[in-house]
């Protein structure tokens, strides 16, 4: 049995070399895949460096569209979507995404953020069903091909697939881990427009019918 790690990026120079550090550091994973999503800075030279196999998109693709570029990659029997932005992750925050999966204890780990500060925590206590912080078993996902155009509403999409085919899914609680807002990397008024529009391609997700 073997573990793809599939990251999509969008101009995270900034963060990525730190999140493919800890997965390095993962005895649980054994492929990691960033799927670079028509990023114009070194969020794909950095990620080779580091050793990870890059797919690199020419055109932005949105999240989902990434996500399923990096499915269709590998054949791995459990895949671990991260986030690029993750701050303080490190191999403990894998094992316990990963260990449950890979034990048949579930199907799914969906992984919230605690005691890394306000904003994100909140985030996912109110809405633990957007964290995009997942282990999953390959075999379950790998021909939904409705994440390809879900955009940021991939992981409502997952969540929704999961419940309405009986799959066993778990939340787990990550310590001290964050990301960077969209606001810190956009600047306010472009972050928070785009917070909206993913709040809108959520709750697209959650109505669509699959």
């Amino acid at each position: 049995m073997n573990t793809a790690a599939i990251i999509p990026a969008y101009n995270e120079e900034k963060t990525i070399g730190s999140v493919l550090e800890a997965l390095k550091d993962s005895s649980y994973v054994d492929r990691i895949v960033v799927v670079s999503d028509g990023s114009e800075d070194r969020t794909a030279d950095i990620a080779r460096k580091q050793g990870a196999e890059v797919i690199e998109l020419e055109v932005n693709q949105g999240k989902g569209g990434a996500i399923r570029a990096g499915l269709e990659y590998t054949d791995a029997d459990f895949v671990l979507f991260l986030d690029a932005d993750l701050i303080g992750l490190d191999f403990k925050h894998l094992k316990k995404l990963l260990e449950p999966v890979v034990n048949n204890e579930t199907d799914m780990t969906i992984g919230l953020f605690d005691r890394g500060r306000l904003a994100t925590d909140l985030a996912h206590k109110i809405a633990p069903y957007l964290s995009g912080q997942r282990a999953i078993r390959y075999e379950i996902i790998k021909d939904l091909l409705e994440l390809k155009d879900a955009e940021y509403g991939l992981e409502a999409l997952l969540t929704k697939h999961f419940q309405k085919n009986g799959y066993r899914y778990s939340e787990i609680v990550l310590h001290d881990i964050t990301h960077i807002m969209k606001e810190e990397k956009m600047g306010f008024c472009q972050g928070f427009t785009q917070r909206i529009k993913m709040f809108w391609q959520v709750a697209k997700s959650m109505v669509r019918k699959i």
